[in-house]
């Protein structure tokens, strides 16, 4: 039960969210809004003052190597099979690949990382992998996507943190952990109740986003076919996980370690991978299925994990 309900606040705000927008309680846009209100403003305070607030040493250098691996295979096999085995275009791709790699590592990873491994010491380092190494590739891509000539200029790279407050807000989180730096009091409380605001109204915008009449940017050659959202979930559900375990065997190691990686690697796709494919006009119908029925699913791949490692 105590895993159990980890879950229940994400699928029961995700209802929330289909509700509002089948009743028409926020508007017809509230799906739009609410993404845009998450992407701008309140994940980037979230991401700030995680990330300056946690300290940038003692990593566990072969753990988050194994998990890296990981990643770095099932959202590049992702990134393929989304051109490959469905015709998906360049800009659908990163959103493809991160909906079969990038993990639920806050809401969802804080409570079951307590709950089975004890600590989130080990889900900290991933979600710094996943924000300074995993999230800038993913919006270079969305980034180049959204040039009309679809071309990688220099200086538009180079200016991306500037423009995309993701990207800054982690940047200047790192730089503030790294130097030692404190907010004042004012301005930390302010961030905190902007922050708080971030996994809550992405899951209502996740949940709009699912309801038929929601409108969308999405093309309907996009519309997600059963076999994707299968070759998906096996991805994140089944293959990440035998890759960061088979990782950590090469790696040697430990029993604990090779659990935290294990159980990491099985939770479910991130709704950050819907936020950015709703910002960016691309992939968000497969990202939102993914997210839900990842999401749905990971519970048993967790608690194999748990019981096959624990």
């Amino acid at each position: 039960m105590s895993l159990v309900s980890a879950f229940v606040p994400i699928w029961f705000l995700t209802a929330v969210g289909y509700a509002a927008c089948r009743w028409g309680l926020l508007g017809e846009a509230v799906a739009s809004v609410l993404g845009r209100f998450v992407f701008h403003l309140a994940m980037p305070s979230a991401l700030f003052l995680t990330l300056s607030r946690m300290p940038l040493s003692g990593f566990a250098g072969r753990s988050l190597l194994a998990f890296g691996v990981s990643t770095a295979a099932v959202v590049g096999f992702g990134w393929v099979a989304a051109s490959r085995l469905f015709g998906r275009g360049p800009g659908e791709r990163p959103i493809w690949g991160m909906a079969a790699g990038y993990v639920n590592s806050a809401n969802l990873g804080i409570p079951i990382a307590t709950q089975v491994l004890g600590n989130v010491s080990f889900l900290a380092e991933v979600v710094l992998l996943q924000v300074l190494v995993v999230t800038p590739v993913i919006l270079v891509a969305l980034d180049r996507h959204s040039d009309p000539a679809g071309r990688v200029r220099v200086r538009r790279i180079a200016s991306l943190p500037v423009r995309n407050p993701v990207i800054l807000a982690s940047l200047l989180g790192v730089a503030c952990s790294a130097a030692g730096l404190q907010l004042p009091s004012a301005a930390a409380a302010s961030l905190t109740l902007l922050s708080g605001a971030a996994v809550p109204t992405a899951l209502v915008a996740l949940g709009a986003s699912l309801h038929p009449t929601a409108p969308s940017r999405a093309e309907p050659a996009e519309r997600p076919r059963l076999a994707e959202l299968a070759v998906i979930s096996a991805l994140k559900l089944v293959a990440q996980p035998v890759i960061a375990y088979a990782a950590g065997l090469a790696l040697h190691l430990s029993a604990p370690q090779l659990l935290a990686v294990v159980v990491c690697a099985g939770l479910p796709t991130a709704q950050n991978t819907f936020i950015y494919g709703q910002e960016y006009g691309v992939g968000e119908t497969v990202a939102n299925r993914a997210v839900l029925v990842t999401t749905t699913l990971s519970l048993a791949t967790v608690a194999a994990a748990a019981a096959l490692l624990g």
